[in-house]
């Protein structure tokens, strides 16, 4: 069994599990959707991805039913049954030895918890083979922070490029200062942003990279010299988070959850994509935190 023979086998297993994660699921049943016995499809699945089987059916199964608690009068009971859990009891133990905080707290007080992103095996190998990345194994991009915020009504005071496409074609285009301008902004809702404008936001002969900061739709204060201001509306943001990383190794944190981020599907957590709702952006990337980056989505529409 050659490498990418493995790679199509547990993909296989990939997608049944997508599609069947609220019914039963069993080892036969993924096995006999690889094409290879029970025993091998464990094997090459834990060898590829770092779990079991079961262990990634439950991390996915726990984090989906996460998401649904946060919708509006839910039951627990109602959401335990729905991704295949015995019993009320049995489902807040998995979820509260799994998150550290029990399902009925977790509704009402909404923490922030670690939700488990698999990635698509085989577009983390085709990324490989293009030579786009350079992690060893697809198992060190599961484990990122992941929540959706809401972003409120606001205005944005931002400093445009010419061309820029990424942060340091644009520091080359307007130099160093921007940051320490945006820093100096004391009403500034959140920390400054480098950020990927929506063609709607985007001006003609002006960049796709920017950065700016978020202040209050009501602000009326001074805007910098060479800076413009504008509305953003509402918007719900996708925040993505990686682990802690050495300082020196920040393009390759930021690499590892592009990835990520790439071969994520918003919809199996409920949301799709939004980019016009509002810039895409990253926050300095800082190694005790991990990278951090924001996209937009919206509710899937249901109807």
């Amino acid at each position: 069994m050659d490498h990418w023979e493995k790679i199509s086998a547990v993909s296989k297993m990939q997608v049944y599990i997508d599609e069947h994660i609220t019914e039963p699921i069993t080892l036969r049943m993924l096995a006999s959707a690889a094409g290879y016995s029970p025993w091998h499809s464990t094997r090459i699945f834990k060898e590829l991805l770092g779990q079991t089987p079961f262990e990634y059916i439950r991390a996915l199964r726990l984090s989906l039913a996460a998401v649904k608690l946060k919708e509006k009068e839910v039951k627990v009971t109602d959401v335990a049954f729905e991704f295949v859990f015995d019993s009320h009891e049995g489902f807040t133990r998995a979820f509260t030895k799994h998150f550290g905080v029990n399902p009925r707290s977790f509704c009402k007080e909404a923490p922030p918890i670690q939700l488990f992103m698999p990635s698509r095996v085989r577009d983390y190998y085709l990324t490989l083979q293009k030579g786009e990345d350079t992690m060893s194994s697809p198992s060190n991009v599961n484990t990122v922070f992941v929540q959706v915020v809401d972003r409120p009504p606001r205005k944005l005071i931002l400093k445009r490029g010419q061309h820029a496409t990424h942060y340091f074609e644009y520091c080359e285009e307007t130099g160093s200062d921007v940051w320490d301008t945006l820093t100096s902004i004391q009403e500034a809702l959140y920390e400054p942003i480098g950020m990927w404008l929506p063609e709607g936001l985007r001006k003609p002969g002006t960049s796709v990279y920017a950065q700016g900061v978020e202040v209050s739709e009501h602000y009326s204060g001074k805007v910098p010299e060479g800076f413009e201001i504008i509305d953003l509306p509402a918007c719900q943001m996708m925040v993505f988070q990686g682990p802690p990383f050495e300082d020196e190794r920040f393009e390759q944190a930021i690499g590892d959850l592009w990835n990520v981020m790439k071969s994520y599907n918003p919809q199996i957590y409920g949301f799709e994509w939004a980019d016009e709702d509002g810039p895409r952006f990253q926050l300095v990337p800082q190694g005790y935190r991990g990278y951090i980056e924001a996209r937009p989505v919206k509710a899937c529409n249901k109807g």
